[in-house]
């Protein structure tokens, strides 16, 4: 059996979702297909650093309802490990409320599925899509559901999920680059409260940031495998002393380290976000290392870029409107998967020399306003030509 939308969008998560409402505003019909089912309890350590432009964006969308449970960024602590520098980013540099908001992801994701309902978008949950074909006319979706097999068309067929899928298809290949790194995530309690404030590090042992989250912090550290394996098994007196010892006393002791969790980091960019009637949107598109926190950021944009497009169109799977998205989207995407993956080659080393010369650059950085302006517009905003 078939059905047919005119837009088909295959992942649940915050980007889909907005991809979803904000073509469904358009008046188009969309059927958004989710592998988990409805009511199943998302299990999902991440907090998430959301830019101020990303939560309005959310916002316009119904889809960030005024109960989440949110804590404001309002500063940006910037430095190095054992040599000296900062740069500080500030919600004044920018004139805004806050830079940004912290939100825990199942959370985020837990009162979706009644804004796309309330908002005309079919769910079909228990969905696990099994192979995606662009054809002249419509694009199709074999998916496989607890009633059985099914064959899903639509005039265009959005990629909002791990990327897998975007493979198969012609003239797309995923570029990819293993750090052979692992993220450590904890919840981190200090002694002085975080007050809005989010210290990005680059320490000897990898980079870490810790965002402020209700009254501690979230911690997301860079290590080898190795180390990250060894952290999320250790006492948690092991990962407090270390975290301290690399962090310093500006939130005073250190007075706590929560259960811990891991995920593996790698790069994988999309050689290009449209093929026939398919477009590729968030981690479909690119999905990039944790430091300075954009990934999610920059997937938003994806699909607010991709909805500007198709407006106005009578075929969302229009070539010309998918080849305006791509062109709208290659700069911003570029720009922020070059700047993550280069500051981690940037502060790779710490030989002496290295240490102070990124030190002068980051004080050059704090000490000229309007080019720190314009540096933390690009993280809040995105790169726009």
């Amino acid at each position: 059996m078939s059905e047919h939308a005119d837009v088909l969008i295959v992942g649940g998560g915050p980007v889909g979702a907005l991809a979803a409402l904000r073509l469904a505003r358009q008046g188009r019909s969309v059927m958004l297909l989710e592998a988990r089912a409805k009511d199943a309890e998302v299990r999902d350590a991440r907090a998430l650093a959301l830019s101020w432009h990303s939560r309005r964006l959310l916002e316009e969308a119904g889809a960030w309802p005024a109960d989440l449970p949110a804590t404001a960024i309002d500063t940006v602590h910037v430095s190095q490990q054992g040599s000296c520098g900062r740069t500080r980013l500030d919600r004044e540099d920018l004139d805004l409320p806050h830079l940004g908001a912290v939100v825990d992801y199942p959370a985020l994701v837990a009162g979706l599925g009644g804004v796309l309902e309330q908002a005309g978008v079919q769910v079909r949950w228990q969905c696990r899509v099994t192979a995606v074909k662009s054809l002249s006319q419509y694009a199709c979706a074999e998916v496989e559901t607890p009633d059985g097999r099914l064959l899903l068309t639509g005039s265009l067929l959005v990629l909002a999920e791990g990327g897998a899928l975007a493979e198969t298809l012609p003239g797309i290949r995923r570029l990819t680059h293993d750090y052979h790194q692992c993220a450590v995530l904890a919840e981190v309690e200090t002694e002085l409260p975080p007050q809005g404030v989010a210290y990005e590090r680059f320490a000897h042992d990898g980079p870490f940031a810790l965002l402020p989250h209700g009254e501690r912090y979230m911690l997301v550290w860079t290590r080898s495998q190795a180390d990250a394996e060894r952290l999320a098994a250790a006492d948690e007196a092991v990962l407090r002393g270390e975290l301290q010892q690399a962090f310093g006393e500006r939130q005073g002791r250190i007075l706590s380290v929560g259960p811990r969790a891991t995920f593996p980091l790698a790069l994988r960019q999309a050689s290009q976000v449209a093929s026939g009637r398919v477009a590729l949107i968030g981690n479909a598109a690119q999905t990039m290392h944790p430091v300075a926190a954009q990934g999610l950021n920059l997937g938003l944009r994806d699909a607010v870029g991709l909805a500007d497009a198709l407006e106005g169109g009578a075929d969302a799977g229009d070539a010309r409107a998918l080849k305006r998205y791509a062109a709208s989207r290659k700069l911003d995407s570029r720009a922020v998967v070059g700047f993550t993956h280069g500051l981690i080659k940037l502060f790779e080393g710490h030989h002496p020399l290295m240490n102070r010369l990124r030190g002068v650059g980051m004080t050059a950085l704090d000490t000229l306003p309007a080019l720190r302006r314009k540096f933390a517009g690009h993280l809040v905003f995105g790169v726009r030509g």
